[in-house]
């Protein structure tokens, strides 16, 4: 029997003491330092998931190694397919990651239903739910297939042992924080464990070419439970994002060694489960309403997907000694440079106004491309003076209040145009932009003031 130690590790951020503290010296939390004990001396072959006897590869010439992946899998879920930048590459290990109830296993249920017709067996591991509850989900979604397999198991072991007998294409570890290995002591969903079986499941899958996919709790600051080294050892990293109150969900990737990286798909959760929307930005905009004042609709990349997205600001005299900023949707420091731009800049009374800015549709947008949408909707309701319904807006807002050209601009005006905007308001640039489509009118400024003198013309 190997001696054992204790040690104390954060729950949040992974900072090891052998000691415990209220708050972690790392992360600065409190009560996040857990008690664990680990042996003092492991086998090599517990610290080592490779086979015994294995040699280590020879050095090869980097001219004379392959840079194919090989074939991916198809994924008939056009949306997914999208994110992981055309299919599922055979032996790769990805994370998907999400609030609690946003639809992770509900969507890979699904994508497991429908890669079992076409791909061969899916082996589908659950250490959160019973055999009986997926199978209730699985007659809401209509998933009827012989090659789609479900086992109810935490212990990494005998989850092994279940996958050399069934020979899958596919595993689903739900999720890896509730799964455990017997040569550590330490409890399930500790640092230890989640480092040494995400270890082992990427062995493996590097191994024997099996496709691995992981659901990860997340922290309440949003980011993926557990050790850092997590996402290090995985090849994508997924986040299913999405507002409660709304039925759209965004799986976005933030890491993907096989393809491009901020790529994003949107769903919509239904009674049925999760389905594509293949037109975001008419999704979107549905609901509209067209000549109110305080509206604007931004034009905004999401990888390599324009989406034309509607910003609502509303501003009204402030009932307090300090006026209120409140964004939904958008950055708050990116709300208050904006006001600050139009007070000091164009001479807006801001500074006794309360502002509120709200983008439809529960999304989150980040980039600076919507800076100018923002204060022109800002504007509108200032003056109470509704913005053109056939103008789209893109720009991003500098400090002294002149307009800076975005990136993918051809993108961005071609979806504006397809969906049947007349104008675009955007920074004036020197350089000659290929691509642009006919139809568009295209109002160029060169300062915030000379853009709301366009947006908003006076009556």
């Amino acid at each position: 029997m190997a001696k054992t130690r204790t040690k104390y590790v954060c729950q949040n951020c992974g900072y090891q003491s052998p000691k415990g503290f209220g708050r972690c010296p790392g992360c600065g939390q409190f009560n996040t330092m857990a008690e664990e004990v680990v042996e003092a001396a492991r086998p090599a072959s517990a610290r080592h998931p490779g086979p015994v006897g294995a040699t280590s590869p020879a050095p090869q010439r980097l001219s004379e190694i392959s840079a194919d992946v090989g074939e991916r899998l198809f994924v008939p879920v056009e949306e997914f397919s999208r994110v992981l930048g055309g299919g599922i590459v055979p032996g790769s290990i990805i994370m998907i990651g999400g609030e609690p109830g946003v639809g992770k296993s509900s969507l890979l249920l699904q994508i497991c239903g429908v890669m079992s017709d076409h791909t061969g067996t899916v082996l589908y591991v659950s250490g959160e739910e019973s055999a009986r509850q997926i199978k209730m989900r699985a007659d809401r979604f209509n998933l009827q297939s012989d090659n789609l397999y479900l086992l109810t198991e935490t212990n990494l072991g005998s989850i092994f042992e279940h996958v050399r007998r069934l020979n899958p294409v596919i595993l689903v570890i739900d999720s890896i924080q509730t799964t455990y290995m017997d040569e550590i002591e330490s409890s399930p969903g500790s640092v230890t464990q989640v480092r040494e079986c995400a270890s082992r499941l990427q062995h493996l899958a590097k191994s024997s070419g099996l496709s691995v996919f992981l659901v990860g709790h997340v922290t309440k600051e949003g980011s993926i439970a557990g050790p850092r080294v997590l996402e290090h050892i995985v090849d994508t990293v997924l986040y299913l994002e999405g507002d409660p109150f709304q039925a759209f969900r965004l799986l976005r990737s933030v890491k993907n060694r096989f393809g491009a990286t901020s790529e994003v798909g949107v769903f919509e959760m239904s009674g049925d489960g999760l389905t594509e929307v293949p037109n975001p930005s008419e999704a979107f905009l549905a609901e509209r309403v067209v000549n109110a004042p305080g509206s604007a609709i931004a034009v905004t990349m999401e990888g390599t997907r324009p989406l034309l997205v509607e910003v609502q600001a509303l501003t009204s005299p402030t009932s307090f000694g300090n006026p209120r900023r409140t964004p939904n949707g958008v950055d708050f420091n990116r709300l208050l440079l904006i006001s600050a731009v139009l007070s000091k800049r164009v001479g807006l009374k801001l500074h006794e106004q309360d502002i509120f800015v709200n983008v439809i549709g529960g999304l989150q947008v980040s980039e600076p491309a919507a800076d100018l949408a923002m204060a022109v909707a800002m504007a509108s309701s200032y003056y109470d003076r509704p913005i053109p319904a056939d103008l789209a807006i893109v720009g991003e807002v500098g400090l002294s209040g002149e307009l800076r050209a975005v990136g993918q601009l051809p993108a961005r005006l071609n979806e504006a145009a397809k969906m049947g905007f007349k104008r675009v308001l955007l920074p004036k640039t020197r350089r000659k932009i290929d691509g642009l489509p006919p139809s568009l009118k295209l109002i160029e400024a060169r300062n915030l003031a000379d853009a709301l003198a366009s947006a908003l013309p006076k009556e």
